[in-house]
């Protein structure tokens, strides 16, 4: 038995997609130009799809499980369930207007006409808000609406924000933030389930791997002790003898976020010889 997974078939998700399966040893034997291709070394299938299409089929069965953006799923409103927050392919849908024109709040949209491939995510926004705003549904370069006078302003992802500036547009409202889940078919069978805890087990490794260094250093026994308290790796840290009377290796793991300020404490505590390596994959 296979479990199906849908992923978009191409674009930026497509690409960190890929990348994400491949660090969870989900090897797939062709990619280009095939719908269903399945893994050589892990029981699942890989259905390619336009994103906007891949909530309807995991929600009715066509495919078991799918990573789609936040975005799309909300905006489709399907009967799938979150199974997993991915991290990657972060982006907010946000309100644009012309870069000259001044904004002086919400309420600068009512009357007006706004450009959007997400019309249920606007809609409910702007009835939050108490205003009064057409609607004008678009697929493709939503971006360039204003420009052409086909509406007063936008509703669309913006990553960069680039795109927005090179059609002289300015962000004036976040509605909400997205980044890629892992949703699942409500009604899968036990074997399915356990193909899928399987395969969360390898995302968990590989997830909390993200930003961690394993550092290796030698280090003077006298001032051992400070050091260990400086460390704030997973439980302890691995402390073994070197030839060299006084001295020992400590081996440890560190957050990228808090890795140069605490080297700098390593150091002036008298820790030598600091190797930095990454990390693959970690189960705790």
């Amino acid at each position: 038995m296979l479990l199906r997974i849908a992923v978009q078939a191409k674009g930026r998700l497509y690409d960190e997609t890929m990348s994400f399966l491949g660090e969870s040893d989900i090897k797939l034997n062709a990619v280009k130009r095939s719908l269903l291709v399945q893994s050589s070394k892990f029981p699942v299938e890989v259905q390619f799809l336009r994103d906007d299409d891949i909530p309807q089929s995991v929600a009715t069965g066509v495919a078991d499980i799918g990573i789609v953006g936040e975005n799309e799923y909300v905006e489709k409103n399907e009967n799938a369930e979150i199974v997993k927050r991915l991290g990657f392919s972060k982006c907010r849908l946000s309100l644009a207007i012309p870069k000259d024109v001044e904004y002086p709040g919400v309420q600068w949209f009512e009357g007006r006409k706004i450009a959007t491939s997400y019309p249920g995510i606007l809609s409910t926004f702007l009835k939050t808000q108490n205003v009064n705003a057409e609607i004008h549904v678009i697929t493709g370069s939503v971006e360039v609406a204003p420009g052409i006078g086909l509406a007063d302003a936008i509703f669309d992802i913006v990553s960069s924000g680039s795109t927005l500036v090179s059609n002289r547009l300015k962000e004036v409202e976040v509605v909400m933030k997205s980044e890629a889940l892992l949703i699942g078919n409500r009604n899968l069978c036990d074997e399915k389930k356990e193909i899928l805890k399987e395969l969360l087990f390898r995302m968990d490794a590989v997830k909390t791997a993200e930003d961690k260094k394993y550092v290796l250093m030698n280090a003077p026994k006298e001032r051992l002790e400070e050091i260990i308290q400086v460390l704030p790796g997973m439980k302890s840290p691995t402390v073994m003898p070197l030839a060299q009377e006084g001295w020992c290796s400590v081996h440890t793991v560190l957050d990228e976020k808090c890795f140069w300020e605490i080297i700098g404490k390593l150091k002036s505590l008298g820790a030598e010889g600091i190797l930095v390596l990454p990390i693959e994959k970690m189960i705790l």
